[in-house]
């Protein structure tokens, strides 16, 4: 497959990041703040931010600013987290109100102190949302549990819409990327998710690529996550959040993008497929459920 990538210099030109939408940014931000919540968006240093914000749409992080793990990926701090806010749950569904969210994303740091990893966190969470907003459809975006099995069916056990764990890349590379973290623990999450919640309930995950990884090893990741009973997959670009972060090896083409979203769809038929340059997990999520 053809993979017409740029060396990482600066930014591509199919980089195209809009500033429109001050008023709406502003808005969503204060909301924020009102609320004393976070966002992955500003903690993650996602580049779709000014998009998302201008929609008046944004993925809450539940569980506190500060993950107790340290990816070379990720621009989350790394730092001892404080104590779980038992407010928080409510104050998400409110935002989620207050923005007049149709969907509602909601992911977390890992919270490898508590002996649930975060999950009854993650359950109050989505029964508050259901209990203010019964008709929205909701999507975690969940943690590895350290591998614990029965914290991911206490989440899934709520209903969310989506049930999403990111393999974030290769096999090869997990350990060199993924703090604490390993390639066959999420699909080990992944599978336990797709066999015992089958449809309505969508799984989905999503990987970088620009850290390295092959072609091949693309084609494996994506037949791992296929034969895990994944439906839904988000593919997009790997960048820096900082100097000190892992580097950049490459930036992947639109047209490489859009081969690997054929591949994905007609070569494995999944269900839901997004990929390009700026694709990211809850990026434009409802458009995929």
């Amino acid at each position: 497959m053809p993979d017409n990538a740029a060396k990482p210099k600066r930014l591509p030109p199919w980089f195209n990041v809009s500033f429109k939408g001050k008023k709406e940014r502003g808005e969503v931000r204060r909301i924020l703040r009102e609320l004393n919540l976070h966002s992955v968006c500003e903690s993650a240093h996602c580049p779709n931010i000014c998009d998302c914000w201008r929609k008046k749409t944004a993925t809450f992080m539940i569980m506190g600013p500060h993950c107790t793990r340290n990816c070379r990926f990720c621009a989350v701090t790394h730092q001892p987290p404080s104590p779980l806010d038992p407010g928080e749950p409510a104050r998400v569904a409110e935002a989620a109100d207050r923005l007049g969210l149709k969907h509602v994303v909601v992911t977390s740091v890992t919270r490898d102190d508590l002996a649930d990893g975060g999950a009854d966190h993650f359950v109050r969470t989505i029964q508050a949302i259901k209990l203010r907003l019964p008709a929205v459809s909701i999507e975690v975006l969940v943690p590895d549990f350290r591998g614990d099995l029965d914290q991911v069916s206490r989440v899934a056990d709520t209903a969310p819409t989506v049930f999403n764990h990111n393999i974030e890349t290769c096999r090869r590379l997990t350990s060199r990327l993924r703090d604490h973290a390993s390639y066959d623990r999420s699909l080990k999450i992944l599978t336990h998710a797709a066999r015992n919640w089958p449809d309505p309930l969508i799984v989905k995950s999503g990987f970088m690529l620009g850290v390295g990884e092959t072609d091949d090893e693309i084609r494996d990741t994506l037949m791992d996550l296929k034969h895990a009973g994944v439906t839904s997959v988000t593919i997009g670009q790997y960048l820096a959040p900082s100097e000190a972060h892992w580097p950049v090896d490459r930036f992947v083409s639109p047209e490489a993008f859009a081969a690997w979203k054929t591949f994905c769809v007609e070569g494995l038929g999944f269900a839901h497929v997004a990929c390009g340059p700026q694709v990211r997990s809850s990026y434009h999520a409802d458009d995929h459920i």
